[in-house]
């Protein structure tokens, strides 16, 4: 078992915060004008789409990697339906292309990705949160 750890901070003189993973950050905030935001970064429901589309291209590399074939272009495109209130992520579509550097049909690869693909098995199957204070 492995486990990954993000750490959170407000951005001082705005209400944004800064996240971090090792060397890695992203701004996360509200809308411009939404409860303090001034659109500096990202909202949490694009984070959950870019963590899905993102997981992705990543297991496309790996798989192509393990297939040993060479991939080009890819393009993915992910689409979060939100409900309700409290506001919940209901539904999620992701539209996948890319190019085989050998000129293959790619489908083969994308369902073994599709299979292997953390975030969207994690979604998928739902994740326990726990939240504490």
């Amino acid at each position: 078992m492995s486990s990954v750890t993000v750490e959170l901070r407000n951005v001082e003189g705005t209400q944004a915060a800064m996240g971090w993973a090792g060397g890695h950050t992203v701004v996360v905030d509200r809308p411009d004008g939404k409860a303090g935001g001034q659109g500096l970064g990202f909202n949490g429901a694009q984070l959950l789409a870019l963590a899905l589309g993102g997981c992705f291209c990543n297991d496309l590399r790996y798989t192509a990697d393990a297939m040993q074939v060479a991939l080009g272009r890819i393009s993915v495109s992910v689409t979060m339906e939100l409900d309700g209130t409290p506001l919940l992520a209901t539904a999620a579509e992701m539209t996948v292309s890319c190019d085989m550097l050998d000129g293959s049909d790619p489908q083969d690869l994308i369902e073994r990705a599709k299979a292997s693909c953390m975030v969207s098995n994690s979604l998928r199957r739902g994740v326990p949160v726990t939240i504490r204070s």
